[in-house]
C-alpha cells in the first residue's frame, strides 16, 4: 500500500474501509495469478509507473512468468494500444529484472555457483554477484541464507553500502530488513526474496 493510501485509510477509515473491502471481494473467485495479471494490465492502462512496478513484482512472486505477463499485455492490445504497451516495456527494461532479459525468458531454474563456502565469514553478511544477480549471503555455522539484493517493494537494487551490521535499508523508500532472517523490520511488510542454498564440494550454490 502506498504512503498516500495509508494516509487516507487513517484519515477517513469510514470511507476507505468499504472501498478496500470491495477491491478484495471483487476478485475472490479468481486465482492469484489471474488477479495479478489483471492488476498489471490496469496499471499499464493508467500508466502508473509506481503501481506497475509494485504489481509486476507481486505477479512474479505469485508464480506468473515473464512470458505470461508479456502475453497478458499483448492480449490487452485492443484496450491498451501499442503506445501504452511500449511504455510498460520501457518501465520493465528500466527495472532490469533478470527474469525479463531476452536470454532468460525461457531459462529453467538451476543451481548457480556463487563462491567458495569458506569465503563467507561466519555470522557475517557477504555480498556477491552471480549470473546477473547481486546477492546478500548470511552464514551461521554450516547454514547459509542467500537473498536477492532487490527490494520486494519496487525491486530497487539495494547496494552493499546500504548494509549496516546485519541490517539492510532500501535507499528508495527506506524499507529495512534483518539479513539474518530476511524479514522486513521497518516500513514495509514483505521479506527479502530468499533462494535455496547448499554447499557442494566446498562451493556455495543457490537455486533460481
Amino acid at each position: 500500500m502506498s504512503d498516500a493510501l495509508e494516509y487516507l485509510v487513517k484519515a477517513r477509515p469510514d470511507a476507505m474501509a468499504p472501498y478496500l473491502k470491495f477491491m478484495k471481494e471483487a476478485g475472490k473467485h479468481l486465482d492469484p495469478k489471474t488477479r495479478d495479471l489483471i492488476s498489471v494490465i490496469t496499471k499499464v492502462h493508467s500508466q502508473t509507473e509506481r503501481g506497475l512496478r509494485q504489481y509486476l513484482t507481486r505477479a512474479l512472486r505469485n508464480g506468473c512468468t515473464p512470458r505470461e505477463i508479456i502475453d497478458a499485455m499483448l492480449m490487452a492490445f485492443p484496450a491498451l494500444g501499442l503506445a501504452k504497451i511500449v511504455w510498460a516495456a520501457d518501465v520493465i527494461l528500466a527495472m532490469d529484472l533478470p527474469e525479463f532479459r531476452p536470454e532468460n525468458l525461457d531459462a529453467q531454474p538451476k543451481w548457480h555457483d556463487l563462491l567458495a563456502a569458506n569465503a563467507a565469514a561466519d555470522d557475517e553478511i557477504t555480498y556477491a554477484d552471480c549470473d546477473g544477480r547481486s546477492l546478500f549471503i548470511y552464514r551461521r555455522g554450516s547454514s547459509y541464507r542467500v537473498y536477492d539484493s532487490r527490494c520486494p517493494h519496487q525491486v530497487t537494487n539495494i547496494p552493499h553500502l546500504a548494509l549496516e551490521g546485519k541490517q539492510l535499508t532500501c535507499p528508495k523508500h527506506q524499507w529495512k530488513f534483518d539479513v539474518t532472517t530476511g524479514q522486513c523490520v521497518e516500513k514495509g511488510n514483505r521479506p527479502l526474496r530468499e533462494f535455496e542454498a547448499k554447499v557442494d564440494n566446498g562451493r556455495l550454490l543457490a537455486f533460481w
